[in-house]
């Protein structure tokens, strides 16, 4: 019998810091025996949408946060935990960047300053725990539709898992989490993971209930920022969100963030 079958995946959700397979359930046997299985998580998520191009939707980003199960998340998940409820936020709260940036959504009542640091709390999330991501920019002006932006994804994705394919097979398991936002990507998902890694699971997250799937939706936002700022330019929310007294929005997010979403691009 597999060791594997009924076991849900070692990811800390948000709602607390012990791994799921050990709180109320029956531990594995591989747990037990001291030989538990090393596993990689992929979180995805993405910004924009299939639609034509648009002034404001120029661009389409594709963002995978990996996670070695091995690297303990709970006393930075505790940061969350205090920040959110500190903030009069529940405790399992989904930290969405782009509507915390506009406030919009939760964060109507919420002032400037609350919500930037709120957003520097997941930046801290992110440059404190041993994860790694990679994003990728589609211009939808050149790929102007959604065939041929699909094609472009599809083709990345493949090549970026077959240049590293030993990495991946190293893993003795690999889960792939989505939330299923945009059934093209679950699609591309499901097509190209699962026929590159044939041994990867592909499971529906909640954002809600994994802060990783939060940091994915981070470097998403990041990273689509630093693309603006290199053409398009940045929106009037984004600007006010991000100057600050001594620097203009482009150079805080040069200084304060985009350092540390290059610091954690992936590295096999």
């Amino acid at each position: 019998m597999d060791a594997w079958a009924g076991r849900e995946a070692l990811v800390h959700p948000l709602d607390g810091d012990i791994p799921r397979h050990t709180s109320g359930g029956r531990c594995p046997p591989e747990v037990i025996s001291g030989g538990a299985l090393r596993e990689l998580s992929i979180f995805i998520d993405e910004s924009g949408d299939f639609g034509p191009y648009e002034k404001h939707s120029p661009f389409y980003v594709l963002s995978l946060v990996f996670h070695d199960q091995d690297a303990d998340i709970g006393a930075h998940l505790d940061k969350i935990h205090d920040a959110l409820t500190d903030r009069g936020l529940p405790r399992d709260h989904a930290i969405h960047t782009g509507p915390l940036i506009r406030r919009e959504q939760d964060y109507r009542w919420m002032e400037l300053g609350e919500r930037r640091a709120l957003f520097r709390v997941l930046v801290d999330f992110v440059r404190h725990c041993r994860v790694q991501h990679l994003s990728w920019v589609f211009s939808k002006r050149d790929l102007d539709t959604s065939d041929r932006l699909i094609t472009a994804m599809s083709r990345d994705l493949g090549t970026f898992v077959r240049e590293n394919y030993d990495y991946f097979s190293s893993w003795e398991r690999v889960v792939v989490y989505y939330d299923n936002g945009q059934r093209e990507i679950t699609n591309l998902v499901n097509s190209v993971l699962s026929a590159l890694l044939g041994s990867a699971e592909v499971r529906k997250v909640a954002p809600a209930d994994y802060s990783l799937f939060q940091a994915a939706d981070l470097c998403c936002t990041l990273t689509l920022l630093e693309a603006k700022i290199a053409s398009v330019g940045l929106s009037s929310s984004e600007r006010d969100f991000f100057s600050t007294k001594s620097d203009n929005a482009e150079r805080s997010l040069r200084r304060g963030y985009f350092k540390t979403l290059a610091a954690k691009k992936f590295v096999p």
